[in-house]
């Protein structure tokens, strides 16, 4: 997969950068696996905005993934890798030998007509599933569970991956591409190999456009804003609002975020 650069045709093609995709098969997705999802436009169950700077966007369909690669020793060929519009990976479709039809998230690497399996003593190939104590130290790996048959919680968007460093009794010890270390149990399931879509972080949609049709509006400047709105906002001209915080008043730089009462903290 390759970044492509378009001449500027029209204005909002000037600064455009978008993947080529050339490796999705297919448009539309297996029936069985999809169902309706609705936007909540940033309300809550009572029609009061929670969330700022939400609504719109095109129409979804939310395809059901399988995290949890429960099927234990039944092999599954890839059928097709596909566009999901709900996240920013692209997903895989697999299609067991007893009929039954699953996506996944697909791996940087996986390609169609690749056999995959999920179980205990399966060979460490992009794609398959298994426990992180059967699992070679150094590997690279993604939909990491953080308790036992959870389900896979992380290392799951576009180009993310996570490591095997350490094992110690009944724990395994990850590295995260942020250098942070999380300890979690040896009989958490993870999936070998990174996901794929890794040049989505080099994207550019070229136009505001582009962003309202993924559901996102307009973003207001803190310090635009009025005294009653957010901590940074008022004062007269442009001041700069004091120290960044958030709208509830959360310090950006310095204030430490992480619950102490965390289980997999280093």
């Amino acid at each position: 997969m390759s970044l492509i650069k378009y001449k500027p045709k029209t204005p909002c093609q000037r600064f455009r950068i978008a993947n080529t995709i050339n490796i999705i098969n297919k448009s539309l997705p297996e029936k069985s696996l999809t169902k309706g999802i609705s936007s909540s436009g940033g309300r809550n169950n009572v029609g009061k905005m929670t969330m700022c700077y939400l609504g719109g966007g095109h129409k979804r369909k939310y395809r059901i993934i399988d995290f949890k690669r429960d099927k234990i020793d039944i092999p599954a060929t890839v059928k097709t890798i596909e566009y999901d519009p709900n996240r920013s990976s692209f997903i895989s479709l697999l299609y067991y030998i007893d009929g039954e039809k699953r996506y996944i998230l697909s791996q940087k690497g996986l390609k169609i007509g690749k056999q995959v399996i999920s179980g205990t003593n399966v060979p460490p190939d992009i794609g398959n599933s298994t426990y992180l104590n059967k699992i070679p130290l150094g590997t690279i790996i993604s939909c990491l569970e953080i308790q036992p048959g959870q389900g896979g919680k992380i290392a799951r968007s576009a180009g993310s991956y996570a490591q095997l460093v350490a094992r110690e009794g009944k724990y395994a010890t990850i590295k995260l591409p942020s250098g942070d270390i999380r300890i979690v149990l040896n009989n958490c399931r993870a999936t070998i190999g990174s996901i794929s879509n890794s040049d989505k972080q080099f994207e550019v949609y070229g136009k505001a456009g582009r962003n309202r049709w993924l559901g996102k509006r307009p973003r207001t400047r803190a310090v635009a804003m009025n005294p009653i709105d957010h901590p940074m906002g008022g004062g007269e001209g442009k001041a700069t609002g004091g120290l960044p915080r958030s709208r509830k008043g959360i310090l950006a730089h310095g204030y430490k975020t992480v619950s102490k009462k965390r289980k997999t903290k280093n």
